[in-house]
């Protein structure tokens, strides 16, 4: 790419914004140059605006400490900066459904974190290994928002992608039942021990919202476009449970599956092993070489040791057994705020401006 892409933030002073400026730094097509946050942030410098409250276990970029903060609600003004956006306003879902609709509006695309847009009829949710086809759905959405180059394009529940990655391999199998419990990290709260010491030493069986969106989010996934509208897929039953862990960054899943077509242990091993989506054939700046990744030994995949595998865009599995009640069972591990948050939607933005459907202005 001779001239990169110019890229907004909005939401940027928060936990999911910060890992997208910690991400976009040197970025080979991608470059920020507007953060926008709520009101009472704008006119500081980015530095100033976030003080103290930088979460990462990195250094903030040089080339965003002073850069002024814009106000999110002023839309055509930070639209006019950029070639599109990426969303991570902490609103409520109405409120997050307006914004990101207005910048849509404003021909400025918006790959969002949020989760207000995953079920919009029209807007796909993309994993771009293993739903690229959604985005044809595109054009659909923006005959109704009567725009020319803005849209809306969101990514899934991070807890998901500790285990969907794998059953989606496995498709050819026909995956009928699954169960699985997640043990999602704090930063899935974007909380840090620092401000949320209760959890340490602490397990909280109970997570807002979140059993919901990670049995039905796959079928979404796996759903297919009718009528110009993205229909949800009837099978696998999934049923979750979602619990807090004391771990600071990695969602890790115990997961229990039933085939219709039941595989030997030797047939999902290669399949996982040589799976590779669309981001992996274009060779895309984030995507990562091997998007599955098998541990042989019992005591893994482990957080503190595995998430940052492929720069924690891929994902793990481990303890692949048979099992007596279901037909297979295995443990799964994703690193929650790159692949599953402001990574995974980096990587989405690869794909569109790939496909040239994010070029620009």
């Amino acid at each position: 790419m001779d001239k990169k892409l110019k890229v907004g933030i909005l939401g940027a002073t928060g936990m999911v914004g910060q890992r997208f400026i910690s991400l976009l730094e040197n970025h080979p097509w991608f470059e920020v140059k507007a953060v926008a946050a709520s009101p009472r942030s704008a006119g500081k410098t980015y530095e100033d605006a976030v003080g103290g409250r930088w979460k990462l276990p990195v250094p903030m970029p040089e080339a965003v400490k002073k850069l002024v903060v814009m106000n999110v609600n002023e839309v055509e003004k930070v639209s006019s900066e950029v070639d599109f956006v990426f969303s991570a306003v902490d609103m409520g879902k109405d409120e997050i459904r307006a914004i990101e609709e207005a910048y849509a509006m404003a021909e400025t695309p918006v790959v969002s974190n949020n989760s207000a847009h995953r079920w919009t009829p029209d807007v796909p949710m993309v994993v771009p290994e293993i739903n690229p086809q959604h985005l044809d759905i595109i054009p659909n959405q923006q005959k109704r928002l009567g725009t020319k180059r803005g849209f809306i394009v969101v990514k899934p529940n991070c807890s998901i992608q500790s285990y969907t990655p794998m059953l989606h391999a496995l498709k050819e199998f026909e995956p009928i039942e699954v169960v699985a419990t997640t043990y999602q990290a704090i930063s899935g709260a974007g909380k840090t021990f620092k401000d949320w010491p209760e959890m340490i030493d602490n397990v909280i069986p109970y997570i807002g919202g979140e059993e919901e969106k990670s049995e039905q989010e796959p079928l979404r996934l796996w759903g297919r476009i009718e009528n110009g509208e993205i229909v949800k897929a009837d099978s696998p039953v999934i049923t979750t449970q979602c619990i807090r862990v004391p771990v600071s960054d990695g969602h890790t899943a115990a997961v229990f599956v039933r085939f219709k077509k039941k595989p030997s242990k030797e047939q999902i091993l290669k399949a996982w092993k040589e799976f590779k989506g669309l981001p992996q054939e274009l060779d895309l700046p984030s995507a990562p070489k091997q998007f599955i990744t098998y541990f042989e030994e019992d005591n893994r995949p482990q957080a503190n040791l595995d998430r940052d595998t492929e720069n924690g865009m891929g994902v793990c599995a481990g303890r692949l057994r048979e099992d007596s009640v279901y037909d297979w069972k295995f443990v799964g591990l994703s690193h929650n705020t790159k692949r599953g948050a402001a990574g995974g939607a980096v990587l989405i933005a690869e794909l569109l401006t790939a496909q040239g459907k994010i070029s620009a202005k």
